[in-house]
């Protein structure tokens, strides 16, 4: 007997877009970290947000919810960065200020290009 798969077990992705989606990450974990460099903040906090984009560039592209992708990229960035922004407020209210900014604009970001490239 001979099985073929069917459409719904065919990979959706292949190589190509994982290393699109870690092209993705990589871009937008720097340009979250560049200005934090510029400004001379912690060696561990700039680590962290890197890794933050970078793992959010990997995951909003393959997330297949029905709506805009920039909306799931931005709903998805935000929801990552809550707990941080939960625990940075008490130690510095004004960080959360760009925290939020960069969630709405890299996370859009993110799902718009994932979306344009990642099919």
């Amino acid at each position: 007997m001979h099985f073929e798969k069917t459409e719904v077990q065919r990979n959706k992705y292949d190589m190509n877009d994982f290393f699109i989606a870690v092209l993705i990450g990589l871009v937008a974990g720097l340009i979250d970290v560049i200005p934090m460099i510029i400004m001379k903040l912690d060696k561990v906090a700039n680590i962290s947000a890197f890794v933050h984009y970078f793992v959010l560039g990997l995951i909003i592209p393959f997330v297949d919810w029905n709506m805009a992708p920039w909306l799931k990229g931005i709903i998805i960035s935000f929801l990552f960065a809550l707990p941080v922004m939960i625990i940075v407020y008490p130690k510095d209210k004004k960080a959360v200020i760009p925290m939020i900014a960069f969630s709405l604009i890299l996370g859009a970001g993110i799902g718009i290009v994932g979306a344009i490239f990642i099919k």
